[in-house]
Parts: structure tokens; sequence; C-alpha cells
């Protein structure tokens, strides 16, 4: 009986053993899987970072990242605006492959879930501060709202340096998520800074930040080179460097608590600076942004500058892969992007994998404005140096209809002097370029004219390019099931504005309905169509 005893008690004890063993080997096994830090300006453009020789924005975080890690000169995203952009980012997929999602202002259907919501369901400890996916409603087949970057911590706020930016302590925050995480968990944290999205403290830049307007090495030639330019532009730069400022406050903060090394750090924006011609349309400033990613664990040979074209989609099968999770344990729809690991794994510069030699851009509706709430549908490609554009409806203004402001393009001291020059009669040059009908097909050297100022899609010399650039957009298109290649684009304009106040605003204006637009000023709108 005393022998029995013993040897109960011995196998209990062994039991114990065993269970704490294997609880100890997955709290290890937990803790390899990297901790992700995503880190999303909101509205700035490739190359307004220090890391990539801009002079007049400073931004020591972004340039540590890419210094410890990986600098990206062709990154893109595949739709130049907050929420298709942010949906592609965190579904993998092309905005034409999202349904409603691909607009602006939209419902996110329900079928499509988020790698961050995935990450939740698979062990990671997950929260936002900020903007994440907006604007539009996002709920799951049953009404109830989703958190597709995560829940959101907001709670600590700041006094801000300037009006226009926002209160919300992003760094406290970030370190308010991470005090409430278990520390046996994985980690994913969205940080969407509202930063450099409008509006500015016009002026801020200079009384605030010592910047001169001889700062600027140069103005695009699309727009005026004057005083009032400059200013919008360094008011612009001042915003880049503040939210650098949390992202260096992040960094410290993970080196401090020694979770740094394991830590994969993306840094990049969501769409163009919030100017004419840029955010909102599918021009090289539009799609073209910074990219740099650090993770001393998982990117064995840093500092390195990549030239391999990548696109948004290519994040969440990336974050996917580091956290040991396929596409269909995820819960995912099926991925279009394809994972950075690559990049990550090769100890080259430059060109990594030459399959990488080109993105697919685009863009369906995205603001208010236009008759019958239409949009301006895009499709391109852009592939070793050159950028192909095909322009569905060249018959309807790129930005918005005049009359009801050109809302698609965000009001700025930089647009109303455009729009006063047109007005003026002086310097029309620059409204056709911000606002000016396009024809239905654009071809630009980018490499040589990476502000888009020579249209070559008529030109002899250049139609074997084209033809070839147009064939595999084509083809690429309808392998993605593409609405638009496969003859229902319309479908785009059927899928309502998430916000009731904002649709049929044509109509609705025209006949007299007062409707504010609270991101354009008043003196956007033209008194008459200019048809």
């Amino acid at each position: 009986m005393k022998n029995r005893l013993i040897a109960v008690l011995w196998l209990f004890l062994f039991g114990m053993l065993c269970t704490d063993v294997v609880r100890a080997d997955s709290e290890a096994s937990a803790k390899k899987r990297p901790n992700i830090l995503f880190c999303i300006a909101d509205d700035a453009s490739f190359p307004h970072m220090g890391a990539y020789g801009c002079s007049w924005v400073k931004t020591p975080g972004f340039d540590r990242v890419a210094r410890e890690g990986l600098l990206f000169n062709n990154a893109y995203t595949p739709n130049a605006k907050c929420a298709p952009s942010r949906a592609c980012i965190l579904t993998g997929r092309n905005s034409w492959q999202l349904k409603e999602a691909g607009n602006h202002m939209a419902f996110f259907p329900p079928e499509f879930k988020t790698y961050v919501e995935s990450l939740a369901d698979n062990g990671y400890a997950v929260g936002k501060t900020a903007k994440g996916w907006a604007p539009g409603v996002a709920v799951d087949a049953n009404g109830k709202r989703r958190d597709l970057a995560g829940p959101a911590f907001n709670q600590k706020k700041t006094k801000p340096p300037a009006s226009g930016i926002s209160p919300i302590d992003y760094a406290a925050n970030f370190e308010l998520f991470l005090k409430q995480s278990a520390a046996e968990k994985p980690w994913c944290f969205w940080y969407g800074g509202f930063e450099p999205h409008r509006g500015y403290e016009y002026g801020a830049g200079i009384k605030k930040a010592g910047k001169k307007i001889t700062d600027i090495d140069r103005v695009p030639a699309y727009w005026p080179d004057n005083e009032t330019i400059r200013t919008d532009m360094l008011d612009y730069a001042y915003e880049i460097e503040y939210f650098d400022q949390h992202l260096v406050r992040m960094l410290n903060l993970l080196e401090q608590r020694g979770e740094l090394d394991n830590t994969l750090v993306v840094v990049t924006a969501d769409n163009g600076m919030p100017f004419p011609r840029v955010k909102g349309q599918e021009y090289e400033r539009s799609n073209h942004l910074p990219l740099a990613i650090m993770w001393k664990q998982g990117i064995p040979t840093g500092n390195r500058v990549i030239e391999d074209y990548v696109s948004f989609i290519d994040f969440a099968p990336t974050f996917l892969e580091a956290a040991g999770l396929t596409t269909e344990a995820a819960g995912m729809q099926p991925i279009t992007g394809r994972s950075l690991s690559d990049i990550f794994q090769s100890e080259k510069s430059g060109m990594v994998n030459p399959e990488r030699d080109h993105v697919l851009i685009g863009k369906e509706r995205h603001d208010i404005g236009r008759p019958h709430d239409q949009g301006y549908p895009i499709r391109g490609i852009v592939k070793q140096g050159m950028l192909y554009l095909k322009n569905d409806e060249p018959g309807r203004w790129p930005a918005g209809n005049p009359e009801t402001g050109y809302l698609n393009c965000d009001g700025s001291p930089t647009k109303s002097v455009i729009l006063q020059l047109r007005r003026d009669g002086k310097q029309a040059d620059f409204w056709e370029w911000a606002f000016g009908r396009r024809p239905a097909e654009e071809l630009y050297a980018i490499s040589e004219d990476p502000e888009c100022m020579r249209n070559l899609a008529a030109l002899p010399a250049h139609q074997g390019v084209k033809n070839s650039l147009k064939k595999q957009l084509q083809d690429e298109l309808t392998a993605q099931k593409d609405p638009r290649v496969l003859g229902n684009g319309s479908i785009f304009e059927k899928y309502e504005y998430s916000d009731p106040r904002t649709r049929h605003f044509y109509e609705r204006f025209m006949q007299g309905e007062k409707i504010k637009a609270g991101w354009v000023n008043e003196t956007d709108f033209e008194s008459q169509p200019l048809d």
C-alpha cells in the first residue's frame, strides 16, 4: 500500500513537471514569434524622409529603422487614398479585389478578414492608436463592430505643438498597450498617426521648427514656386517630423524593455502628400511611398538599400509568415501579395529578386462630388522605371467636379493659389496639371520624369513599351478577376457611401442644399460648371 502511494505521488509529480515543461516550451515558442510594430503616417510621399536624402524633413526615427534594417526605394500602395490603401495592407489583396472596400468611405465587407484579426485569433495581443482603417464602417455578418487594426488605445493625451496636430499621445498609448499585454504573448501594434494629414497651422514649420523657405531644394514643376507653396510644404514637413518623434520614443521604449531585437518594425505612409495632383491620384508621387523595415533577429544583414518593387499587399503575407501562419490557418481570403522574406533573408542590396520588377496600381471611387456618385476609374502598372495609366472615364474630372469644389483634393493654400491663378487668367497650366481632364492613356518615364510632366503615350517611339505594359496589366488584372476588366466596373459606383450625409452630394448641392464638405475650403467651389 505504501509503495503504491509513493508510486502515485511520483506519477503526479512527474505529470506536473511535464506540464510545466510543456507550458515553458509553449511560452518560449510564443516568445520566438516576433512582435510587429506597424507605423503608418497619414499622407506622406516618397522621398520625404531623411534617409532618402531629403534635407528639409528631419526623421531620425525613420532613418534609424532604415540604417539598422532595410530602406526600400520602390514601395507602392495599390490605391492612393486612405481607406482603400489601408484595406490593401490589412488583407493582402488589391483594392479591385475588395468589393466595397475598394472605394473610399465604404462599408468593409465581412468576408475579408484582416491580418490583425487573424493574429489575435492565433495568440497575439493586438492594439492600435489613432487611425486604423478609415474612413468607413466595418461590422461583421451580425452587425457587430470590427476592430480591423486592433482595439484602440487613445486614452493618453498631450498638448499638440500646433493646431491641426492630434492631441493623442501616440507613444504613451503604445506604452500603455505594452503594460496591459500579457508578458508571455507576442504582440502586434498599429501606430496610425494622423500627421501629416490636413489641416495645418499655416506657417508652423517656420515659426515653430525654425525652417526657412529656402530650405526647400525644389518645388515640383506642377505647382508655382512662391512663398505660399513653400510655406505649405514646410508645414507638411513639420507634421512628418511630429509623427517621427513618436516613432523615436517607441523605438527607445522597446530598446529599454529588451524587445527591440525581436520586433518587426515597419514604417511607411498610406498615400502621397495632401496636395494637388498627388493624393488621390495615381501618379508617381501619389502611390510611391517611403518604406523602412527592421527586424534584428529576422533580417540578418541590415543597412541595405532595396530596389525591388514591392506593394502594400506584401505586408500581410509577410506578417503571417513571420508569425508561423498560412493564409488558410489565418482564416483569410486568398492573398495576392507575397511575403518579403526572400528580401529579409538575402544579404544583397539593390535588386534582390529580379521577379519583383513591377507593381499594379489603380483606383475607383474616392471622394464625393461627381454626378450620380461616380468615381474616376484608373488602372496602371509601374515597371522598371516606367508608369502606364489607363483612364477608363477620361470625360470625367479626375479630382472631382469644379462646381462642387474638386472634392478629391484636400483644401490647402497650394490648392487655393492654383485655383485663383486660373480665375485670374494667369498660369493656367498649373490648374490643368492638377485638375484638368486627362487622356485615356498616359505613359511616363518616371526614372527621368518622376513628376510625370511629359506624357509619352502618343509618341511613335514609345508604342512598343506602352503596348507591352498595357498587355501585362490586362493579363494580370484578368487573372485577379478585376470587375473593371471583366466588364462589370460599374459595380464600384453602385456601392453606397458609408456616411449617409455624403450620398448624392452632387445632386443635392446643385439643387441648393447647404452641405458642408469639411476637408475643402469654401473658395474651392467654382461659381458654375467649367464644361
